[in-house]
């Protein structure tokens, strides 16, 4: 079966279990979406969830955010991990966003990506859940279920990225990239992995 035919069939499966997938990560804006996804590098959906309302009770706002010290920051979202860094990289983008973008996330993945902390793939994610702009965010679920499933040989994100957007439509990334989380979650993890379960590896 060809990678274009295989692809087809995943994303009707994936249609057919997960047709209108939501954002995992909860928010109330653009920037407590970005400052989310930022804290999720290295951490569940779930712990960033728990946290995430203690920090915005006190900051939703860049300028709220610049209010507080770096130490504060780092003390609320140390259980997320990498407090030390995350917590400089929130204070100081949330410095550029008022000083710079008038307190706007921006809509571009050059303004995005030269943010303290921000890289592609979190870039991605507030491209296509903030902007509804056409992005394919590949996280670890995405790259291994892509090897797994025969649509990419990449050793990187950056290259499976590429492979999954000849793959796919377009106008199909932004719910693609979620559904592949959510199918990777409940039937494709990394560990304890049962090919005979899984709705896709079954007739792979």
């Amino acid at each position: 079966m060809r990678k274009k035919e295989k692809a087809a069939k995943i994303h009707e499966i994936l249609n057919h279990l997960f047709p209108h997938p939501p954002i995992p990560l909860n928010h109330t804006s653009h920037y407590t979406l970005l400052i989310a996804v930022l804290l999720s590098a290295q951490c569940t959906d779930a712990r960033v969830n728990i946290v995430t309302p203690l920090l915005f009770h006190k900051a939703d706002t860049p300028e709220k955010m610049c209010q507080l010290t770096v130490a504060e920051i780092e003390d609320i979202i140390r259980p997320c991990g990498l407090a030390p860094s995350k917590s400089r990289n929130i204070h100081k983008l949330s410095q550029i966003l008022v000083e710079k973008h008038n307190s706007q996330v921006p809509h571009t993945f050059k303004d995005l990506e030269a943010l303290p902390g921000v890289g592609h793939k979190t870039a991605s994610v507030v491209m296509a859940q903030a902007f509804e702009l056409p992005a394919f965010p590949v996280d670890t679920h995405i790259h291994r279920c892509a090897k797994r499933w025969g649509l990419s040989t990449g050793k990187t994100v950056e290259q499976t990225e590429k492979d999954l957007k000849r793959l796919f439509p377009q106008k199909d990334w932004n719910t693609l990239h979620l559904q592949i989380i959510y199918f990777a979650r409940k039937y494709c993890p990394a560990r304890g992995h049962h090919a005979k379960e899984c709705p896709i590896c079954t007739w792979l």
